[in-house]
């Protein structure tokens, strides 16, 4: 049998470097594509680089991807890059629809040009609901992006289904609600509060700043979405599915079970600041998961207060260990 080749695009970030964890596991032969700089951020994948291939590419380019998929003949692609935190889409809402709109169709046709008979699997994102209309979200829940990068998710989703219909390829998209792990950016508010947790714990911090507190989320761990994406490809037909856990958990509630694993009240340190709060909310977002489940036979295996806690003991060992 022919060793499968995946082209993964956004390779170093959270999601890339547990897709090419699954990918290598399953004996793929992993490509991952990383933008021209004078240097890497490999974290993420500095245990994996000894089995996989890297060349430069950048989304912004259109050239550099065709090259990069001539090169690789992949048999799966995976766009996972993006400008991905909401937050910065409101600082830099044209580099926001450079990477995170524009650069799915450069993807696709890259794809189209140079690997037509590729699957190709778009990162969409349950930001693209926005003020829902609807609850929970599904499939067929309209969108209503509230932040730049919101809308342009919704661009890529759209654009990806438009090359699906338009030009007959395999091109699916996932929409993925909040996915986190101990690898998550610091950015992120997940992230954010437990990394918070662990230097309060160990005494090198005394109190964390938040926005709203009340905003809800479907939570979900990262390794367990990746699974998703690749069970995508792997059917007959192309199509979209919404992927979460069905469950919602405010940041209060992630706050107090993060807070608890050290035995702290979180309300001894944590203040609210408005310059953390979005200048149009998304109050609550929760998945329908009902399709991927039935038939993408997935199901999500770590809950969320096992989540949250796998992320603080992970900061702390970090920080204890001077990293």
């Amino acid at each position: 049998m022919t060793q499968r080749t995946a082209l993964i695009t956004g390779i170093t970030g959270q999601d890339g470097s547990y897709l090419a964890e699954l990918l290598l596991e399953k004996g793929y032969r992993v490509v991952g594509v990383v933008r021209r700089s004078s240097t890497h951020a490999f974290e993420r994948i500095g245990h994996l680089l000894d089995n996989l291939e890297i060349v430069s590419a950048d989304l912004l380019d259109q050239t550099s991807l065709v090259d990069a998929l001539k090169e690789a003949q992949p048999h799966e692609v995976y766009n996972l890059a993006a400008q991905s935190f909401v937050q910065t889409s409101w600082t830099q809402p044209v580099l926001t629809g450079e990477f995170t709109a524009l650069g799915v169709t450069r993807m696709l046709e890259a794809v189209r040009k140079a690997a037509p008979d590729a699957r190709f699997y778009q990162a969409s994102s349950s930001e693209m609901f926005g003020k829902v209309v609807e609850t929970p979200q599904s499939e067929t829940t309209p969108f209503y992006p509230r932040s730049p990068y919101g809308v342009a998710k919704v661009y890529g989703h759209w654009i990806t289904v438009n090359y699906r219909e338009s030009y007959g390829l395999y091109a699916v998209s996932g929409i993925l609600f909040n996915h986190e792990s101990p690898r998550r950016g610091l950015e992120f508010v997940t992230r954010k509060v437990t990394d918070a947790v662990a230097r309060i714990h160990l005494g090198m911090s005394r109190e964390l700043r938040l926005g709203n507190l009340d905003s809800r989320r479907d939570w979900g761990f990262a390794g367990d979405y990746v699974d998703a994406m690749w069970r995508m490809l792997q059917r007959d037909e192309p199509d979209d599915y919404v992927i979460g856990t069905g469950r919602t958990w405010s940041v209060a509630d992630l706050v107090e079970r993060a807070f608890a694993v050290v035995d702290l009240d979180w309300r001894e340190y944590v203040k609210q600041d408005e310059r953390f709060f979005r200048p149009a909310e998304v109050d609550l977002l929760v998945a329908n998961p009902a399709r991927a489940e039935n038939e993408l036979g997935w199901k999500p295996t770590v809950e969320f207060p096992e989540l949250v806690r796998m992320m603080v003991e992970a900061d702390i060992d970090r920080l204890r260990d001077g990293r």
